[in-house]
């Protein structure tokens, strides 16, 4: 018989509450148990003394006989000194799954094309002949007033008058 010493839940719903118990590995998670040696408050701040509560004496004696704790338990027996436990690595941990990942691609890819419609000026149509020709005409008619108001013999006429 295999034994493992885990956490038993118990209190209500969203109330959480555990009990760190000694049991055979294929009973239920929260039924038979050999032993409870502790238990655990995840409600209670985290530097509550009351927050995990273990009797150390019976946590060393089953670990002697080969009971195995599961990651959590390990995780309160390195913080009390009972028994030392390898940091685990997970580089992956942080990143974004994969929907995501396709979700990020697709917004670059919407963005990147807003900026390249943005940039890129719309194409100046040019304006009809006839509309060229009238503003031609004007524009020389213009020029011909000035430079009839700018010659010499006008000049004469203006000062004297």
């Amino acid at each position: 018989m295999s034994v493992s010493i885990r956490l038993a839940r118990g209190g209500a719903k969203k109330r959480p509450y555990y009990r760190i118990v000694v049991a055979n590995s294929r009973a239920s998670r929260d039924g038979r148990f050999i032993e409870k040696i502790g238990s655990y408050n995840p409600l209670l701040a985290k530097d509550d003394e009351k927050r995990v509560v273990l009797d150390a004496d019976r946590a060393k004696h089953w670990l002697s006989v080969g009971a195995q704790p599961t990651d959590r338990v390990a995780r309160f027996f390195d913080a009390a000194g009972i028994r030392e436990r390898a940091a685990t690595n997970n580089p992956n941990k942080g990143l974004p799954g994969d929907k995501a990942k396709e979700r990020a691609e697709e917004r670059a890819a919407k963005e990147a094309a807003a900026a390249e419609a943005a940039a890129v000026p719309a194409p100046v149509e040019p304006a009809p002949v006839e509309e060229v020709a009238e503003v031609e005409a004007e524009t020389v008619e213009v020029v011909a007033e000035a430079v009839e108001e700018a010659t010499p013999a006008a000049a004469e006429e203006q000062a004297e008058g």
